[in-house]
């Protein structure tokens, strides 16, 4: 063979194997992460020496703008989904050779799923499987006896009650913090917090306020961080007295927080020893919310003693954020066929994001699913503790 054909051989080639390994690359880092997933080093490795690096670079980059790059990429693949689907239904039916058509077509689409989803297991997913912050900061997690639990719990109580008058408010008792000005101190949040546990102490990149909050609240989301673009991203129309929290949770996530429970402890313990009183008291509120569900279970008679407790302005907000989500869950028009109508897509979507997430929790070994929100109770209990304890002696 002269070397003329060998070059004509090799450009007919070229295209064909550049088409392959297109293709074929996100299978293969897909099947790579669910082989070595079970693997915690490895997995370890992956989230400091992949997903960190990465994930600071994208927060610098998307930090440049003041708009979640999230949602305007979420938007983007769902207008381009559902014009690409509607142009494959229209050359297969026009096409002469539909199979081939339709298979090229569905291809694309596969692939393209296959890099976002595989770009998502290294960046994200990895995180759920290697060491998490309890174990990394020594934690030993062995639950919390009833006592241990009504007494962190009252320890909440007392201090939210002590923070409640010093928070900003209007004439009638109703929190009336500045908005921007919470959004503008996030980033110092884990100032104080870092010197305990120095894991904490990375680069934040302020957090962003949704366009479509009003969907985040339909659904019962306060919050979201994505990866791919390194953001925090805030649904702006939950209830202001727990925003400071809901920042410094899906911070949390930023510094490599990746369970929901630690993300919770962590997020609440970062808003308590910030310095800032709205954060102060959105972290104490946040946990004794935590607190109180697990309590009600627990010890009943404890549960109603803590509630008789509270002022007035802790009552007012906990009713609020009651009231709140209520009405996320209905919708009220005036027209009571179209407002039953409206309230039943309103709660399928909710159920069928939470469904999703749900399985998306388990898939990654993540076994509570969405009630590992709430699994925040053991660290909270074993770290306060001890505060609860001190308390306890000063008050006698």
């Amino acid at each position: 063979m002269s070397v003329d054909e060998k070059k004509t051989r090799l450009a007919a080639w070229l295209p064909r194997v550049c088409f392959i390994t297109v293709c074929a690359l996100p299978a293969v880092l897909t099947v790579l992460f669910y082989a070595l997933r079970s693997n915690v080093s490895t997995m370890d490795w992956a989230a400091d020496r992949i997903s960190a690096p990465i994930r600071r670079a994208m927060g610098f980059l998307s930090s440049v703008f003041p708009f979640s790059l999230m949602e305007i990429f979420c938007v983007v693949a769902i207008v381009l989904l559902i014009f690409y689907v509607v142009k494959t239904i229209v050359l297969t039916v026009r096409g002469s050779n539909k199979l081939k058509i339709l298979s090229k077509r569905l291809l694309t689409i596969a692939v393209a799923v296959l890099y976002v989803w595989s770009l998502f297991c290294w960046l994200w997913n990895s995180g759920y499987h290697a060491n998490g912050f309890a174990a990394r900061a020594g934690f030993v997690r062995n639950g919390a006896t009833v006592e241990e639990l009504a007494a962190v719990t009252a320890f909440f109580a007392e201090r939210v009650n002590e923070l409640a008058p010093l928070v900003s408010r209007d004439e009638d008792g109703r929190y009336a913090e500045d908005r921007r000005e919470i959004f503008d101190l996030s980033t110092l949040v884990y100032q104080n917090a870092a010197e305990e546990f120095p894991a904490l102490g990375g680069r934040l990149y302020k957090p962003k306020p949704m366009i479509f909050s009003w969907l985040m609240s339909r659904t019962g989301y306060t919050g979201v961080y994505f990866a791919l673009t390194g953001e925090s991203n805030i649904n702006n129309n939950a209830p202001l007295f727990l925003l400071p929290a809901t920042i410094a949770h899906e911070l949390a996530h930023q510094l490599g927080v990746f369970a929901e429970d630690e993300a919770s402890f962590v997020g609440i313990l970062g808003a308590v020893t910030s310095g800032y009183t709205a954060y102060e008291y959105a972290g104490y509120l946040s946990g004794l919310i935590y607190l109180r569900n697990a309590l009600f279970m627990a010890d009943f008679d404890a549960w109603v003693g803590i509630n008789e407790s509270l002022c007035a302005e802790v009552v007012m907000d906990l009713q609020a954020n009651y009231d709140f989500w209520v009405s996320q869950k209905t919708v009220d028009t005036g027209v009571s066929f179209f407002d039953n109508f409206l309230t039943s897509i309103t709660e399928t979507l909710s159920e069928t994001v939470d469904a999703v997430y749900d399985g998306f929790l388990k898939s990654q070994s993540q076994e509570l699913g969405i009630k590992s929100y709430g699994a925040c109770v053991d660290l909270l209990v074993e770290y306060f503790h001890v505060a609860s304890e001190s308390q306890k002696t000063l008050n006698s």
